[in-house]
């Protein structure tokens, strides 16, 4: 079963109590820039400050009474850990996570601070495996993954429903690609919505993994991936690459460079906070490596976390 768009609408009914419906705001100097009308999907402005709460709470609220009273749980060094764990506070039930002990301190102190449970592990995918299944065995907790869950697909999807509601002649939407959960559920969104969108993945050139499954055909593994964008730093799943495969258009890579260029421009000139993942989908406008000049873009400011004591220029 793949994720469909009924599933978003429910998604979107569902979480529209808890999470928040975000600005999609403009700017001139960006336009004028970039040679194209865009218009900024601000999810930096989500709970948490990701989009990410968006599937933690369809997961969360979608669980039965029964499901819900043995708790959620996850493994996540980041935004997914402290969505997950602020959904579950809200609905009233424990949340599990394993972080990697070397995860910033920043995120330990919020997925604490949403009441999270956390189990400390070394920062290997086998470790955070192990101690997830040890915990799941244990408590009974039903494990939400952070982008390979039809659930998560769904709320990650509904941000593009509520663009496309605000600016629906939109010619092209970008995302981010790490994972590949947002981007998912971006594209059925999108196209399902209004056919004939075109959809398409930013992703670093230091973390290209999911460009380079597209040309393989199948997925590669994202090996010690050194990028700025610490959101992106994760292999393609297996709900994911199929949805990518069959609705992405094309997955574009961008420099280092262009991501801090780019982040420091929407920071200063449109006073706006996004993460390095979010300046991909800038970055592409930024390097104008493919043509998008006067067409109407949408773009998913994918999050605002930035630890303000390490800039980047």
């Amino acid at each position: 079963m793949s994720v469909t768009i009924q599933d978003i609408h429910q998604a979107s009914q569902r979480i529209k109590p808890y999470i928040h419906r975000t600005p999609v705001l403009t700017n001139e100097s960006l336009n004028q820039k970039v040679g194209v009308n865009v218009f900024m999907k601000c999810e930096n402005f989500q709970k948490v400050g990701a989009f990410k709460f968006r599937g933690a709470s369809n997961a969360v609220w979608s669980l039965t009474d029964e499901e819900a009273k043995l708790g959620v749980c996850t493994h996540s060094s980041g935004n997914h850990a402290q969505a997950l764990a602020l959904a579950a506070k809200m609905r009233g039930i424990p949340a599990y996570i394993v972080m990697p002990n070397n995860a910033p301190q920043v995120k330990k102190d919020a997925v604490a601070g949403y009441g999270g449970q956390i189990t400390f592990c070394e920062p290997t995918l086998e470790a955070r495996e192990s101690n997830l299944e040890r915990i799941k065995n244990e408590t009974g907790a039903n494990v939400v993954h952070p982008y390979n869950d039809e659930r998560v697909i769904a709320g990650q999807g509904t941000a593009t429903l509520e663009l496309l509601e605000e600016i629906p002649d939109l010619d092209v939407i970008i995302a981010p690609v790490g994972g590949g959960g947002l981007i998912s559920g971006t594209s059925i969104a999108a196209i399902e919505t209004k056919k004939r969108i075109r959809v398409i993945a930013a992703e670093p050139e230091m973390a290209d993994d999911a460009f380079r499954s597209m040309q393989a055909e199948k997925i590669i593994p994202s090996e010690n991936p050194k990028t700025i964008a610490d959101g992106l730093l994760t292999s393609l799943g297996t709900l994911t690459f199929p949805i990518i495969q069959e609705r992405v258009e094309q997955v574009v890579t961008v420099s280092e460079e262009s991501m801090i260029e780019s982040m420091k421009f929407i920071w200063e000139r449109a006073k706006i906070i996004i993460e390095p993942s979010s300046a991909t989908v800038i970055a592409i406008l930024w390097e104008k490596k493919i043509d998008l000049s006067g067409l109407k873009v949408g773009v998913i400011l994918s999050g605002g976390n930035v630890d303000l004591g390490k800039l980047y220029w």
